[in-house]
């Protein structure tokens, strides 16, 4: 998820339980912005010893006043745990980490990537930590670093299931675990599909605060209108999902050709009120692709089948 300003929790770290259990597993971290400092905090507060690394030293400086340990370096933070996390930038960055590490420092140590990436980019690591001789694990973060460990914190989780079941308890500290596959790119896919929904969700509110506000409609004053509106219609969601999966797409509730109809009222309202378009011109173009395709009489369901390009 997109990361807001953070300070990690300096709250007394519990006491580690009894040598072997799982609340006194050590774990390294791996990337110290606002997400990982987050991440090492939550095992701090979950018992767990954590050592942790930054390629810019000085960002280890109050996870260290937590109780963490600092590495001089990313191979001495691998050394330090049998579990690492990396919560770099890109996954570049993990490509370069892991190209810096003496040959064998991974063997025998699971790697999981909490990295935002491609499914694409989870396969090529995993193949890549498989050839040095470590397991895997991808995850995609469903939360901002300030609900980390939260109750509606949860980590899509991929890749190597034996290693995710060995380190669930340990990963557990960090908020809900749900299990996406053994495929790698599975986590990456779940998580890119949520932001998809969100970022979509997010161009229709500033599309229409842009709107109101050309009639000087305090952009407040209309969120107490447009939030149970966008409410009411996700319920709507789960139809447009059963409808894809069994790839029939008539609808009784609002057919492609009365959406085309009306997105030329939408476009003439911006337009005589000075708001560009630009965001709702793709769904245009895709609802007249559709109805030239004959789907006029179809709901919603059909734009995703549309969308499809293999």
């Amino acid at each position: 998820m997109p990361e807001t300003p953070f300070t990690p929790s300096f709250a007394p770290v519990s006491a580690p339980a009894v040598s072997g259990s799982p609340a006194s597993a050590p774990v390294s971290v791996l990337g110290l912005g606002m997400m990982g400092s987050a991440l090492a905090s939550a095992f701090l507060n979950g018992g767990h010893p954590v050592t942790v690394w930054n390629r810019s030293p000085s960002r280890t400086g109050p996870l260290v006043a937590q109780g963490a340990l600092p590495a001089a370096t990313a191979a001495e933070a691998v050394a330090a745990s049998p579990l690492v996390v990396l919560c770099l930038l890109t996954n570049d960055n993990v490509d370069e980490v892991l190209a810096g590490l003496p040959g064998e420092q991974l063997a025998g140590r699971t790697l999981v990537n909490l990295t935002n990436g491609t499914p694409a980019q989870a396969r090529s690591l995993s193949a890549r930590a498989e050839e040095l001789g470590a397991r895997y694990i991808d995850g995609g973060i469903m939360a901002v670093p300030q609900m980390i460990a939260g109750p509606d914190a949860y980590v899509f989780y991929s890749g190597d299931e034996e290693a995710y079941e060995t380190h669930r308890p340990t990963l557990a500290a960090l908020g809900g675990t749900k299990w996406t596959g053994t495929d790698p790119g599975l986590a990456a896919l779940n998580d890119l599909g949520l932001l998809t929904g969100m970022y979509g969700m997010f161009v229709g509110v500033v599309q229409a605060l842009a709107l109101v506000r050309t009639e000087n409609i305090p952009a407040e004053e209309y969120a107490g209108l447009l939030v149970p509106w966008i409410t009411a219609m996700l319920g709507i969601v789960p139809e447009i999902a059963r409808d894809l999966d069994a790839g029939q797409h008539l609808t009784d509730v609002s057919s492609l050709a009365v959406n085309q109809a009306a997105f030329p009222n939408i476009f003439a309202a911006f337009k005589d009120q000075g708001v560009s378009g630009e965001l709702f011109e793709p769904l245009q173009a895709l609802l007249d692709r559709s109805i030239a395709a004959g789907h006029g009489a179809d709901g919603l369901s059909r734009l995703a089948e549309m969308l499809t390009v293999r």
